[in-house]
């Protein structure tokens, strides 16, 4: 499996992810026997968030991985709502005892929200890095305009990638997001890297 640098790490070119796990959308011991798989093929980057299946993903990560912790590399990501300074370790400690683990290697706040005060964020951020609860931080879903205003930021340049969903039919980032991130050394993280076109039949849409 080639790898590539992000935060500071040597990580597979790709992770497995992990929405809709945990939900009973099929057999549980199916899709820990599939995580397993693909950590058995190289995809140690584990990609999970508070929000999927209201935690139930990070419990299911934790159940099948758990005695192979020290070869994975698990993204986990915070919900908006949870991205006041205190709400944030607040979330990651919940996050933590799902995955049972001490420490998520990059987290990422998954969305910005009106509401969410960046610099509080980043506080928030910068007092897990220090205790140790997660190696980096970043963001998900950012647009050009919210990368601008975090670069702004005190701290805010600590930012180790933005997650965005980017695949062949969805380009779109190439055009204005991607040159932000180039020009200021953000590495861009894909979800949805291989996702099904839709097939439409002449006369319909």
């Amino acid at each position: 499996m080639r790898t590539v640098t992000m935060a500071d790490r040597e990580v597979p070119v790709l992770g497995q992810g992990t929405w809709y796990l945990g939900e009973g959308h099929a057999p549980r011991e199916q899709e820990i026997e599939a995580l397993r798989a693909g950590v058995d093929a190289g995809m140690t980057l584990i990609d999970t968030a508070e929000m999927y299946g209201d935690g139930a993903a990070e419990t299911l990560v934790g159940e099948a991985l758990g005695s192979v912790r020290d070869e994975l590399f698990i993204v986990d990501k915070v919900l908006p709502s949870h991205a006041s300074r205190d709400g944030i370790i607040s979330a990651c400690e919940g996050s933590l005892e799902r995955l049972g683990t001490d420490r998520i290697d990059l987290y990422l706040l998954h969305w910005r929200q009106g509401a969410v005060r960046l610099d509080e964020m980043i506080e928030g951020m910068d007092d897990l890095m220090r205790a140790g609860s997660i190696g980096s931080w970043g963001v998900s879903n950012f647009d050009p305009d919210d990368m601008a205003d975090l670069l702004e930021q005190t701290g805010g340049p600590g930012c180790a990638t933005d997650q965005v969903l980017y695949n062949l039919t969805r380009r779109g980032p190439e055009l204005d997001l991607f040159p932000i991130l180039r020009e200021h050394g953000v590495p861009v993280m894909a979800y949805s890297p291989i996702e099904q076109a839709r097939l439409l039949r002449p006369g319909r849409a």
